[in-house]
């Protein structure tokens, strides 16, 4: 087993935050075509990784000496970031019996990916391509799966039986409240590491008598999960001691033992959940006359503005996690044609019946298209939008299953106009499968903003309603602007993982199992 990302972490300082999971990579590669038509390759697989731009060698496979079609045994370990674009290069050498030099080798075709694109496919099937980028006929599969650690929780009910003189809260034979635990914290998953348990007689000033104590394991509290009883004598060393007849001071007993299985991120992603990713555009007069170079809008021909980094930068990486790759793309405050009334969610390609853009470069050339068409006018109000992904998200709830989550990008010049009702559309969207990104563009005081991020506390609707869990997430673009728009994206994605296995998991929602079907879709280069 290899980590890939070891030698090139330390080397190029790439990653500063933890990863969210470790990913195992098998590579297998079939139909190998070779120069040498009277002898079979001897197949070697290199994996690169890029970094600031460049390809740089983390490892490679065994060479498989005469195969056409080889399986390598070789896996590779990889950090597995949501939040950032991890870019891998697979080269497949022959490498033949007389040197194992790659310089000397043939290189017989090579295939690019992201880890985005192998984990939400599980089985990734592209050709190979040779130089020039000519298509091959030998096919490259990259089969992922999730190096689980043990994030389950488990359930335990107590009660005692004739415990000593010495009373629980005034009870001799006290039934405790059921408390919940992770199997990490308990045991740190070793079901037969010894566990001291220990009884106190609780007292309100603090000073709790010691009653006894007795050793267990996880497994043998495990024998309670199936109706049964597990019980230990609690035992007072000092006692045991100083009394001849002592036996006991008294019977602990487990009336229930429950596992309560906590899903990952990559189990719903892996299972065939898609990132339906939605964004929308302010088109309000704040941000200034398009055609003017100090607009927000204005379209520079070789320096994209704020909107389109902070655009690319976030779905670039969503657009991994969707397999048809169209994304809706809507815009707000502004007076459109034809007869230019305001909207606060149009469709940026102003087709209502279909919204959706044919891969990020297409939100981004319909963003350039509609410009010059719009009259830029405000207020800024997000709500609407808001409860427009909102109802495509309702809708997925009422499946019950793990197949749709959707995120909004929020892209904006200023402070909201409609605060309150944003703030009950953020509440109500609480309680579906969605995330909210708001991103500040521009130098306005988005102070106020701060308040829509549930960091600080809990966001309350106008009637005092919580919001259920802590969906948005709100920075402004200047404190990224002389950084790379990739660490914008970091910020903001973040904690969607956890926002997502937290909506599947509270609602009681297990991902599906990847069907064969679903997990070896094959993907033009």
């Amino acid at each position: 087993m290899s980590n890939i990302y070891e030698s090139a972490a330390n080397t190029l300082g790439l990653f500063n935050s933890p990863c969210l999971a470790k990913v195992e990579l098998r590579v297998t590669c079939k139909g190998i075509s070779d120069r040498d038509a009277l002898s079979k390759p001897d197949p070697c697989v290199l994996i690169k990784m890029q970094s600031h731009g460049q390809w740089l060698e983390v490892d490679r496979t065994e060479v498989i000496r005469s195969s056409i079609s080889p399986t390598f045994s070789k896996v590779f370990t990889v950090d597995f970031y949501f939040e950032e674009v991890q870019r891998l290069r697979y080269e497949l050498y022959d490498i033949s019996s007389n040197h194992n030099g790659i310089k000397e080798a043939d290189f017989l075709g090579a295939m690019e990916c992201t880890l985005g694109q192998i984990v939400s496919q599980r089985k990734l099937t592209k050709p190979l391509l040779k130089q020039g980028s000519t298509v091959s006929k030998s096919f490259i599969m990259v089969t992922a799966e999730e190096l689980t650690g043990n994030d389950d929780y488990v359930e335990l009910s107590f009660s005692a039986r004739k415990l000593d003189d010495k009373t629980v809260m005034n009870n001799l034979n006290p039934v405790w409240k059921t408390f919940k635990t992770s199997l990490n914290s308990l045991c740190s998953g070793d079901h037969d590491r010894p566990l001291k348990c220990t009884v106190w007689d609780w007292d309100s000033n603090g000073k709790h008598d010691y009653i006894g104590e007795y050793q267990a394991t996880f497994k043998e509290m495990r024998g309670a999960m199936d109706g049964r009883q597990v019980q230990w004598e609690c035992i007072n060393p000092k006692y045991q001691i100083k009394k001849k007849n002592y036996k006991n001071s008294g019977i602990v007993i487990l009336n229930q033992c429950k596992i309560i299985k906590m899903h990952s991120f990559l189990d719903y992603i892996m299972g065939g959940c898609q990132i339906q990713f939605t964004v929308a555009i302010d088109f309000t007069a704040s941000n200034g006359d398009p055609h003017n170079s100090c607009s927000l809008h204005y379209i520079h021909p070789y320096q994209p503005n704020e909107y389109l980094k902070a655009l690319v930068a976030v779905g670039e990486i969503c657009q991994d996690y969707d397999s048809d790759k169209m994304f809706p793309a809507f815009g707000f405050g502004a007076q459109i044609p034809p007869d230019f009334k305001v909207s606060h969610d149009f469709a940026v390609n102003f087709n209502e019946e279909n919204p959706e853009c044919a891969g990020i470069q297409g939100v981004v050339e319909a963003y350039q298209t509609c410009l010059p068409k719009l009259q830029l006018y405000g207020p800024t109000n997000i709500a609407p939008i808001i409860q427009k992904v909102a109802s495509s998200a309702s809708q997925e709830m009422h499946t019950k299953e793990a197949m749709q989550y959707f995120i909004l990008l929020i892209l904006t010049d200023g402070v909201i106009t409609d605060m309150a009702d944003t703030r009950e559309a953020i509440v109500q969207a609480s309680h579906l499968p969605m995330s909210i990104i708001i991103v500040g563009v521009g130098s306005a005081d988005f102070s106020d903003m701060q308040m829509l991020d549930g960091d600080d506390g809990i966001l309350r609707s106008p009637k005092g309603e919580p919001c259920l869990r802590d969906i948005v997430q709100f920075v402004p673009f200047r404190n990224f602007k002389h950084g790379s728009p990739a660490e914008l994206a970091k910020t903001v994605l973040a904690e969607v993982p956890n926002q997502v296995v937290d909506y599947y998991n509270n609602k009681g929602i297990k991902p599906k199992v990847p069907s064969e079907f679903e997990s070896s879709r094959t993907f033009a280069p």
